[in-house]
């Protein structure tokens, strides 16, 4: 069905006990990132017998869970992760959030689980972000961060898919995911562990994804990077994304090279964005594999120009240094020079936050 405002399943029930106006200041001065959350949150339930029913805007608290709850054995699970925006003129902004909510129920199949409808996501989003405007911050501070997530809540043990759901949705004001965005950030290659396989769930923004990638995080922290690239799980030679973000080759004669998306990769909707932009710049974007090997050699002759990674949390972020046990290797000037990202990166966020004309449609008000 049409999900409107008038057919909504959402009841909003304000909270009695909203954080005070002054105290939501000093705490959105300095968020961070993941730790501010808002006053409120969206529940809706799903079972077998009613469908999607129950749905609420209500005061964020802890969810009541069996302890024989599936996901917990399972981890029938998925997310999401957006963004809203204030703009120049105190808009409320959403960027591309239709794709979200595709990407949403792309998850929910490959996991086998019920997937929300379209429009109930969309109509549950913008509730949420209305209610917690106060919450978005202006452009110098950051955005407002918001997670959907969906998980089996039936009671039972027995590996198979659930039959009831909760789905709900928090956020949280949030600053920069790294301290410096337009500087080099150094990564360490992971040899031993694989993010997905094909067939896998490599497509599916799934908890257990990040999960598989912890392991690799802490080792890569332990050699002084910041994030972890993986490689294919067949060959062991072929980039395939970070923990968390895509990434971007930049040669030189204007070409970009980002792994393709072939069942492993995750189809984030920041790459999508920056695939369209760079395109109407005069780019040539190349869809095509990309070996470690290939990468070192093009660092040292020059060829490669710069390297970024991208996704919602960290829009686009330089890559300065690369690691390994094999040795280490720079990029550019450590990633200290890097105008394509950064003229990129300036040329999204200005669409995100309202500062440019969006002819693309990507930009949603609330």
């Amino acid at each position: 069905m049409s999900q409107t405002k008038e057919t909504s399943i959402l009841t909003i029930e304000p909270t009695d006990h909203p954080t005070p106006a002054d105290k939501r200041k000093a705490m959105m001065a300095n968020p961070g990132f993941g730790t501010t959350f808002s006053d409120h949150m969206v529940v809706i339930h799903y079972s077998e017998e009613k469908g999607w029913h129950n749905g609420r805007v209500m005061a964020r608290q802890p969810l009541p869970l069996d302890p024989a709850a599936s996901v917990l054995h399972y981890a029938q699970e998925i997310f999401e992760g957006m963004k809203a925006y204030r703009s120049p003129e105190n808009e409320i902004l959403l960027f591309r959030p239709e794709e979200n909510a595709r990407r949403f129920r792309h998850s929910a199949e490959v996991m086998a689980m019920e997937p929300i409808p379209e429009e109930i996501f969309l109509d549950a989003v913008h509730k949420l972000v209305d209610i917690d405007r106060d919450w978005v911050p202006d452009g110098e501070v950051g955005s407002l961060y918001i997670r959907p997530f969906q998980i089996a809540s039936q009671p039972f043990l027995g590996v198979k898919p659930a039959k009831e759901y909760i789905f709900a949705i928090i956020a949280c004001t949030v600053g920069s995911y790294f301290k410096d965005a337009t500087k080099g950030v150094p990564i360490w290659v992971s040899e031993n562990h694989v993010r997905a396989v094909p067939g896998g769930t490599g497509t599916a923004k799934c908890g257990g994804n990040y999960a598989a990638s912890l392991t690799a995080q802490a080792e890569g922290y332990a050699h002084g990077c910041a994030q972890v690239v993986f490689l294919d799980a067949i060959e062991r030679r072929w980039i395939e994304e970070l923990g968390g973000m895509n990434v971007f080759f930049v040669m030189n004669g204007k070409t970009l090279i980002t792994p393709p998306l072939k069942g492993t990769i995750l189809h984030g909707i920041t790459r999508k964005s920056i695939i369209a932009l760079a395109r109407d710049k005069g780019y040539t974007v190349l869809e095509q594999p990309y070996s470690l090997d290939q990468w070192r050699e093009d660092a040292k002759s020059g060829k490669l120009l710069e390297a970024f990674a991208c996704g919602t949390a960290a829009v686009i972020t330089s890559i300065g240094k690369v690691c390994d046990t094999h040795g280490d290797f720079e990029i550019g000037e450590n990633g200290a020079n890097n105008p394509v990202a950064n003229e990129l990166r300036e040329s999204l966020i200005n669409l995100q936050y309202g500062r440019a004309e969006d002819p693309y449609g990507w930009v949603k008000r609330v």
